[in-house]
């Protein structure tokens, strides 16, 4: 075949073209493998500049001091400012926001600000006038400290840090809901060696789930039970094994829903259910099957992401999940929408929250706890003694009656006195009293020394049953434009929340009962039932049925509680 000059020109030209548009998408696929590499890469560029500085070694530790004035070494958190206000990089220390996605305001005031203190450390700062500011999970105050290592070449820094709670020594803290992908299994245990016991967490469920192929980069499914007895000696903080049951209509769209297995013997399989995640198979296996299974395990059953997913309210009815996540992941829906409902239909249902994807924020449900920690803090989970927090620390007492307890009134004992308090190192603005999904109370917070509190007590006539919690305002909605409006955002750049897990009113001898909202939820089932029917993957009439049966039998279950109320 014959080419002319012209010919030629074209060819060449539109070779040029394929070869740059090839580049780009190849820069494209490899910017976006490397999102969660972003911080360790440019912490490294930055600080060979850093380091034409002449530096100073310095050998730093942070001490707590608890309100009974007793001191302690402790792990934390560090970040430390030159003289004109920029971050100064710590390149010998793990830092916090490994693994989350970088944005200008995270690395300057945000979770990437932060650098990890295990325990006493070794680091280098330039030679001239520095602020280093430190705290250590939620109880302490944020410590500042301006020092001036001009001329220096080492020097020694002890940071005090304040503790101001007091009232949750003997509450037990843990992350229910925590995997990590895209890290070496050095850098993994790196991780969970020391985020969870700077965030001063006591516990942390580390939890296996299935994607294909991207579970290939899912570093924390090859930790075995021995794995994280190893870690737990090596960190101080307890670390449990669980599984995330799951199920989507398609790749992230909603379906049967998510529920974390806790405290598991083994894997329930398959751990993730459906083509929709697993590119193969049917639609044909309801949670609910997992969910029994692991029962009999005696495993704890938490409901994950807002009680996302069709199979939540009939699994919640027939009395087969112990607890609710929220916020663990994202606020896709709040209180209203993922608790009140529950309770206002009647169903105990027990506060809880984790962050799914890397510790992200402080997101951590305390649970009141008198034994020593085992997994037993399991057991004040399920009882609901339970309230949740990425910030402020809340206390609920109704006649001396505690969080997750019930209280008997009558006409002859009608009246309730109220004790509620939240402290928090940010301002969370006001607390706000909750009865049967309703604000009755608020009060706004006040400084005290370097930390913000706010305190509410009354009397109440009650004359039904119901029950009452207490909160911090509700973090906006993103997707819901009724929900826009945000809180104040903690030192991680996430906005506050908190709320507890209720007491409850028995008025009577009888326990809350909303007629309209069990009606709302018979409806849901029934349609959610005719949608899977028609649009669902199925192998035969069998899986269909076995399918269908979870809601036709919570539907059956809660029209014989309306029948008998």
């Amino acid at each position: 075949m014959h080419f002319n000059r012209k010919h030629t020109f074209f060819i060449c030209l539109s070779f040029s073209l394929f070869c740059s548009l090839s580049l780009c998408s190849m820069l494209q696929t490899a910017s976006a493998d490397l999102a969660l590499l972003q911080v360790p890469l440019k912490a490294k560029q930055t600080s060979s500049q850093q380091t034409k500085q002449p530096q100073c070694k310095v050998k730093l530790r942070l001490i707590e001091i608890n309100p009974s004035g007793n001191k302690q070494t402790v792990p934390g958190l560090l970040r430390v400012f030159d003289a004109e206000g920029k971050r100064v990089l710590l390149p010998e220390l793990l830092n916090r926001g490994t693994g989350v996605k970088t944005s200008p305001e995270s690395e300057q005031t945000g979770i990437h600000s932060w650098s990890v203190i295990p325990q006493e450390v070794q680091i280098q700062l330039p030679q001239t006038k520095v602020t280093l500011e430190a705290l250590s999970g939620l109880e302490t105050e944020l410590t500042q400290k301006t020092i001036d290592l001009s001329q220096q070449s080492s020097a020694n820094i002890t940071l005090p840090l304040t503790r101001f709670s007091k009232r949750t020594s003997n509450y037990k803290t843990a992350n229910t809901h925590l995997h990590i992908m895209k890290l070496s299994r050095e850098e993994c245990d790196r991780y969970l060696t020391q985020v969870p016991s700077a965030d001063r967490l006591d516990l942390v469920f580390v939890s296996h789930l299935e994607r294909a192929i991207a579970d290939k980069t899912y570093i924390t499914n090859r930790y075995s039970k021995a794995d994280l007895k190893t870690l737990s000696k090596k960190s101080g903080v307890l670390f449990g094994w669980g599984e995330e049951h799951r199920h989507n209509s398609s790749g992230y769209d909603e379906g049967y829903g998510h529920v974390m297995l806790l405290d598991i013997k083994r894997l329930i399989q398959p751990v993730s259910i459906g083509p929709g995640i697993m590119k193969q198979g049917t639609d044909g296996i309801p949670l609910s099957r997992g969910i029994k299974t692991a029962l009999k395990d005696q495993t704890t059953v938490i409901w994950c992401h807002n009680a996302w997913g069709t199979e939540s309210t009939p699994n919640i009815i027939q009395g087969d999940v112990h607890a609710v996540n929220i916020f663990d992941g994202g606020t896709r829906s709040t209180y209203e929408d993922s608790f009140y409902r529950y309770l206002n239909a009647g169903y105990k249902t027990p506060f809880s929250t984790g962050t799914d994807w890397f510790q992200y924020d402080f997101s951590r449900v305390y649970a009141a706890l008198n034994a020593p920690l085992t997994t037993s803090w399991l057991e004040s989970l399920k009882a609901g003694r339970t309230f949740i927090t990425n910030g402020p620390l809340l206390d609920l007492r109704i006649n001396e009656k505690s969080i997750g307890d019930q209280l008997q009134l009558s006409a002859e004992n009608d009246e309730i006195t109220i004790h509620a308090s939240g402290k928090g190192r940010v301002d969370f603005e006001k607390l706000e009293l909750v009865h049967n999904g309703k604000v009755i109370a608020t009060r706004e917070t006040s400084p005290l020394q370097n930390h913000f509190e706010a305190k509410l007590e009354l009397k109440l006539k009650i004359d039904q049953p119901g029950w009452i919690a207490l909160r911090t305002p509700s973090p906006s909605v993103p997707q819901n434009p009724k929900r826009q409006q945000k809180t104040p955002l903690n030192e991680y750049g996430r906005e506050l929340f908190s709320h507890t897990s209720p007491i409850y009113l028995e008025w009577e001898g009888k326990t809350k009962f909303d007629l309209k909202q069990a009606q709302e939820f018979l409806k849901e089932m029934q349609q959610n039932r005719d949608q899977i029917a028609k649009q669902f993957l199925f192998a035969d009439d069998h899986e269909r049925a076995q399918v269908l049966d979870v809601y036709s039998d919570g539907i059956e279950k809660l029209s014989q509680q309306i029948k008998s109320h």
